[in-house]
């Protein structure tokens, strides 16, 4: 499935690239529950779980469907109305004073939360969750087939909104304390400064080769009007000329490229920065290049030592264009390096390369 951008039309005053502590809290957030998907930050999430107080570790377990893999709308601008194209409210203005979440309505709060503990918006109606018993009926059903606390969540929501909003709000305020504040102070400039990197490339290059930079997973769509194709796990068509997009560049979010796309709020497409370029087409293929039992042999020899195109013929009883065909796959996938003395070109496995094709394949599939 694929989340589609249409850039026919579109311009750079299009999309907004805003910076949001709450939109970096929910990544720092789904790294502290599931960090045996981020291995790279695994040291760090134990420690912060390990040295919290039990308050956070309690909420940390009960509000996760809000991090999971559908994050909760609440931590993403773009619900007030009164701040045009979903950007950040300006500082000092009561709306900057007050996070996003507590300025929702009591219907909103559970149409949005609805979503997370079922895991999906599309063919889900929520807008009356707390007034409508059939669709009460729906988020259980659909709840009530996803991994604890999904369903637990949900319960809260349907027996009192209101505590369930502010106890939300509470843990939220924790984090600050419990780990969030210094996570902010190291971070929020290097994301400013991600910010200003895709404004500039959107008024340099234009949208199209803008977005496509934000994924391995995202070239830019072949015929039709121009377009940007990211593979996810839903789909979705977003036509900035209509409804303006807005991007928020994240570090503990890494690998992840989320897009949100609510019905009736603007698409937020919250990217990853620094993440490793790996396209599950790219690890495909190294993967499929290790299954030729003659490059097998070949990638052997050359992990013990580098050598040439004519003692690897020799030894594996091939001819010098087969060998070359072979050493130019490896070599083109990144997987063999090349070193020249004098009028012989040397050729090495990137044992490196090899060894990091298990963590490519995972971050690949988490984009």
């Amino acid at each position: 499935m694929t989340v589609v951008i249409v850039l026919e039309g579109a311009l750079p005053s299009h999309f907004t690239v805003a910076v949001s502590p709450l939109a970096e809290l929910a990544a720092s957030l789904h790294v502290l529950t599931e960090y045996g998907h981020h291995a790279d930050r695994a040291p760090w999430a134990e420690a912060v779980v390990r040295d919290a107080p039990e308050a956070f570790r309690d909420g940390l377990r009960r509000f996760s469907p809000l991090w999971a893999a559908l994050r909760w709308r609440g931590f993403y601008a773009g619900l007030d109305p009164a701040v045009p194209g979903g950007a950040t409210a300006a500082p000092g203005t009561a709306a900057a004073r007050t996070p996003a979440p507590a300025r929702l309505s009591l219907d909103a709060f559970a149409e949005l939360t609805a979503y997370s503990c079922a895991s999906g918006y599309l063919g889900f109606a929520f807008d009356r969750l707390l007034h409508e018993p059939r669709q009460a009926a729906a988020l259980r059903r659909a709840a009530s087939g996803l991994p604890e606390p999904h369903l637990a969540l949900a319960e809260d929501l349907l027996r009192d909104a209101r505590r369930l909003r502010s106890e939300v709000l509470g843990f939220l305020d924790l984090c600050r304390p419990v780990f969030f504040g210094a996570l902010w102070a190291e971070t929020g400039p290097l994301l400013a400064g991600a910010a200003h990197r895709i404004r500039q490339r959107l008024a340099d290059e234009g949208p199209a080769l803008a977005l496509g930079a934000l994924s391995p997973s995202g070239p830019p769509g072949g015929g039709g009007p121009p377009r940007v194709v990211f593979d996810k796990v839903h789909h979705a068509v977003i036509t900035p000329v209509r409804t303006p997009v807005l991007l928020i560049p994240t570090l503990y979010g890494a690998p992840h490229l989320i897009v949100k796309n609510e019905p009736g709020l603007p698409p937020v497409v919250h990217f990853p920065v620094g993440a490793p370029v790996v396209g599950v087409t790219l690890a495909r293929r190294r993967m499929l290049a290790l299954t030729d039992p003659r490059r097998v042999r070949l990638c052997r020899l050359i992990a013990r030592q580098s050598m040439t195109t004519a003692d690897l013929a020799h030894r594996l009883s091939m001819t010098r264009p087969q060998v070359s065909r072979h050493l130019r796959a490896l070599r083109d996938l990144g997987l063999v390096r090349t070193e020249r003395q004098g009028r012989y070109v040397l050729y090495g496995l990137d044992v490196h390369a090899v060894e990091r094709i298990g963590q490519d394949v995972a971050t690949a599939l988490q984009f």
